[in-house]
This record gives structure tokens, C-alpha cells and sequence, in this order.
């Protein structure tokens, strides 16, 4: 839909853009008066220019016909221009604007999509007042979501937004974390579309100001953007075209179920790696040291704790309670996990995947990441499909764990002995040890397409595993043992695994005939 304003456009401009849009076949617009140009307090009519929408409403039916679909916008709280302190006149100037609304409605508007708003019954009764006075078209509501509290406070203020009390409250508690307020604007979202869903209204319209994350994650809560369909270009989500990242197509495993701090990590950086991961181990990663919401997502406010500690145990006995939330979050019987940035599984496991995974942690082997082996799967593969159709996919199966010195003196030998597996092992203070050299790079997804060249998305490379293991062990601390007091059994128990034992990534590199579970078990 092609949004059309009347700011600094005379007629001339008008028509050849409309005849522009034609041509190239867009079908929609969304006719608006348009912002006063920067600078400027107030709208100022261009010469030769409309002073309304709905003059150009009136414009476009005239000279186009019926070939557009004009949108126009309603205003559930009053324009702007409109909003005064005195009641009575609030009243008609409230009336005034869906009085016009009315006039642009029968000048050929066809659909309704609202301005801003955070109190949904404000929406439900302008729908209500509009009906009463004969706008029978469709109207959506205007969802902006909730991204950061500086653009928050800018678009309220310059809208002048009536915002909740227990709304307002809730994000000047949270304004100087910025992963909590994309957070809470997600919840905000998904509970005020609920809402407005249940009342009757047709769809939502999602302001996303160039930012489209939080959007997507809130028409994905409300079951209108069902993720097991999309097709993935890669196996992570990919980046979206006209940044830095667009070519983007090789990132190592570490960070599978923390992609956020993977771009943070690599922000910055002047190039990304495109079609194989090279040489790699001069470039620097950043720290997270500026941005502890990256290390704290469960931990971030009293209300994330709370969730947490329902997922993970309000106190810990010994080792077999750490070992239960494991098996429970491969279960899928708790769906937070200190390791992972989203809620619950990253990818289906199959039932053999599952139990190999669940004897693994019995083992005491605590499963962070894995994939399993893949030889010739289709690209369209309803679990593991990535890429175009008509690809092939193959993978070397993979399996990340933390287990206790002991543990790994017995699983050493068995490491060592199996001529077809690569592995990496560090304590959280000591150095990366393994049969792997520090400038190694292992393939460990790859696809072949029709007409391409092979594409190789993951890889495990030493280099990058010195820093993934420091963030590996930290979110022992940051995540987990931070819930729990100071001095507490539990914070002692975690603390002690994070200090003694080790994290331990395998690849078996057969990936026709391998049984990583069977050399990891015995």
C-alpha cells in the first residue's frame, strides 16, 4: 500500500506519481494530509496543493476511478491539531474529526487504519461512535509497538497519546534496559491485539517504523505467521536486504540459540563472512560488557526472575535437580533456558533424537546445542529443511554439553580413540584443548542447490569457541545463579559447576554412517 501525503506535493506531483504506482501495478493507497514539513510547526498548503485528505480522496476517484483502493485515517482519541485540554470542546472536536471521517469514507475511502493508541477500549468505543453515524467500512486498529523508550516518549508526545497509568509506570521502571522494553512492548502488543481481536476487529495494522522484529514477534504469538512454514534461506534467520549484513552466509554454531548476542558480538565488523568462513581468527568479537541484557534476558526484572524460577527450580538440591531442567527443556516441559535467547525449542527433535539427547544428560552430560547428522536431506524438509527447493541437504552431527572433570576423564579416551571425531574442551578459566588447531574450520551444514555452488551456513572454528566458552560459562552466573540469594545452596551448587567443569563440543564427521551418542555413551 502506497502511503500518498499532500505535504509539499501540488497537483502535478500528485498525478504522476499515482501514475507511476499504476504502472507498476500497486493497487492501494493509504491518502493522507501529511505532517508539517520539517521545521515548520504547522501544515502550510503547497501552491497548487490540497490542504486535506480529503481532497485528495476526492482527486483520486475522480481521475482514477475505481482503480485504487483508498485507505484513509481515523483518530480513536481525535487528530492531534484537535486534542485540548477543555472537555466540552474535546467532546466536539472528537465528533468533528469522525464527523470528516465520514465525509472522506463517502468520497471513496474504503478502509479505515487508525493512529496510535495504548487504550484499547478508547479504540473499541470510536469504532462503536463511528458506527453510530454511518461509516460501515472496515477499520483497523494502528498497533505501534512498544521498541524503545526515547522513540516511545517521542511518538506519544507528538501524537499526544493518552497512555495508561499502569502502562506509563511499567516502562519508566524498565528505561534504561533496552531488551526489557522490547520485551514488555511485545506483551503489550500480543495482550492489546487479543483484545481487539475478541471485540471484533477484522485485523491489525503494525507500525513498525523500519524496525520489524517486534512485530513479527507479536503477529507470531498470535498464531498469524505460522514459523514452521516459512522457508529459511539458512538455517539461522536471515538478514534482511539493504544492510550490512545482506550477504551474510556463514556464522559459527556456538551461537545457534543466542543470535542476538552473536550480531552484537560481530557489530561492527567491516565485512561478513560470504560463502565459507575463511580465515576468521584475526577478527576481534566485542564484548557484552555494554550490554548486560544480552547476558541477563531471564534475569532482567522481578517479573523475569519469577517466570525463571518456576522454569528452573525455586531452590537446588545437587546435580540430579540441574540435570532434571535439562531433560525437561528437551522435553519440552519448560520452554526457558539460560542458553537460549527465545522460548522453547529451536528445531523438532525426532523421538530417536530426543532419547539419544535425554540419555546423554542421565549420562551427566548436559546438552546446550546439538544437530544430528543429515545425508541427503530434502531442502523442503518440514524439521530440517533450509534453502531453495530442490536442494539436498547434508550435516555432521554436533553436540555441545558441559559435563564434570570426572565425567570427562572417562569420556577423553573414548574422544581420542575414534579416529571420525573432532572436539574442543575448556574450563571456564583455563584454554580452549582438543584435535583441533586454533585456525581449524569445520563445516557443519551444507547444501547442494541446483545451478549453485555448494552453500556451507555453519561452522565450528577454535578461534571462535575461545569466546563463546567464556559467555557459555558466565550465563551459569548471570542467568541461573542469580536467582537465587547470595550464599544460598543453590547459587553455591551452580557456581561450583561453572567453576570445575568443563564445556565440550563434538563432531563426528562421518555424516553417512556416524553414532555420536553410541561414542559419547560407551
Amino acid at each position: 500500500m502506497m502511503h500518498l501525503t499532500c505535504t509539499n506535493m501540488p497537483v502535478e506531483k500528485l498525478e504522476s506519481a499515482l501514475k507511476e504506482v499504476k504502472k507498476a501495478g500497486v493497487h492501494n493507497i493509504l491518502a493522507l494530509r501529511g505532517d508539517p514539513p520539517k521545521g515548520q510547526d504547522k501544515f502550510e498548503v503547497v501552491e497548487g496543493g490540497f490542504s486535506c485528505a480529503l481532497d485528495l480522496v476526492k482527486y483520486i476517484r475522480k481521475e482514477f476511478g475505481d482503480f485504487f483502493g483508498i485507505c484513509v485515517a481515523g483518530y480513536p482519541e481525535a487528530h492531534p491539531d484537535g486534542i485540548v485540554d477543555d472537555p466540552e470542546q474535546m467532546q466536539k472536536n472528537y465528533w468533528a474529526d469522525i464527523t470528516y471521517l465520514k465525509q472522506k469514507v463517502d468520497a471513496g475511502g474504503e478502509l479505515i487504519i487508525t493512529q496510535l493508541f495504548y487504550d484499547t477500549e478508547v479504540f473499541i468505543k470510536f469504532v462503536e461512535d463511528c458506527r453510530s453515524v454511518g461509516i460501515t467500512v472496515p477499520i483497523l486498529p494502528g498497533i505501534m509497538p512498544v521498541m524503545t523508550y526515547g522513540g516511545f516518549k517521542r511518538m506519544t508526545g507528538f501524537c499526544k497519546t493518552k497512555v495508561p497509568a499502569d502502562i506509563l509506570e511499567a516502562v519508566e521502571a524498565i528505561k534504561d534496559n533496552d531488551e526489557a522494553i522490547k520485551n514488555f512492548g511485545i506483551d503489550l502488543g500480543v495482550k492489546m491485539c487479543r483484545r481487539l481481536l475478541e471485540a471484533g476487529t477484522p485485523g491489525v495494522h503494525m507500525y513498525t517504523l523500519n524496525l520489524e522484529r517486534s512485530a513479527v514477534a507479536i503477529l507470531e504469538r498470535l498464531g498469524f505467521i505460522d514459523t514452521s512454514s516459512v522457508p529459511k534461506l539458512l538455517p539461522w534467520r536471515h538478514v534482511p536486504k539493504g544492510t550490512a549484513r545482506a550477504s551474510e552466509s556463514v556464522r559459527p554454531v556456538f551461537w545457534s540459540h543466542r543470535p542476538k548476542a552473536y550480531l552484537k558480538r560481530t557489530q561492527g565488523w567491516s565485512s561478513y563472512p560470504t560463502g565459507r568462513w575463511a580465515d576468521r581468527s584475526a577478527l576481534e568479537y566485542n564484548t557484552l560488557s555494554d550490554a548486560p541484557q544480552f547476558m541477563r534476558r531471564h534475569t532482567s526484572t522481578d517479573a523475569r526472575k519469577e517466570k525463571a524460577r518456576a522454569a528452573w527450580g525455586a531452590s537446588l538440591e545437587g546435580e540430579q535437580d540441574v540435570k532434571a531442567v535439562f531433560s525437561k527443556y528437551i522435553k519440552g516441559e519448560v520452554k526457558l533456558f539460560p542458553w537460549s535467547e527465545m522460548e522453547g525449542p529451536q528445531h523438532a527433535e525426532s523421538p530417536a533424537e530426543t532419547t539419544a539427547l535425554l540419555d546423554l544428560i542421565a549420562a551427566g552430560y548436559l546438552v546446550i546445542n546439538n544437530q544430528p547428522r543429515l545425508n541427503g536431506v530434502p531442502s523442503t524438509d518440514a524439521t530440517y529443511g533450509w534453502g531453495a527447493p530442490g536442494g539436498a541437504l547434508y550435516g555432521r552431527a554436533y553436540v555441545e554439553i558441559f559435563c564434570s572433570p570426572a565425567a570427562w576423564e572417562s569420556l577423553r579416551p573414548r574422544l581420542d580413540a575414534a579416529a571420525s571425531v573432532s572436539y574442543l574442551a575448556a574450563t571456564a578459566a583455563g584454554s580452549p584443548q582438543g584435535n583441533l588447531k586454533h585456525d581449524d574450520v569445520v563445516a557443519l551444514s551444507w547444501g547442494v542447490f541446483p545451478g549453485k555452488e555448494i552453500v556451507q551456513p555453519t561452522v565450528l572454528c577454535p578461534a571462535s569457541f575461545a569466546t563463546w566458552k567464556d559467555e557459555a560459562f558466565e550465563l551459569w552466573l548471570s542467568e541461573w545463579a542469580g536467582l537465587y540469594e547470595e550464599g544460598s545452596a543453590s547459587r553455591q551448587l551452580l557456581t561450583g559447576i561453572h567453576d570445575r567443569w568443563l564445556l565440550v563440543c563434538v563432531v563426528d564427521n562421518d555424516y553417512v554412517t556416524g553414532d555420536l551418542a553410541k561414542v559419547l555413551l560407551g
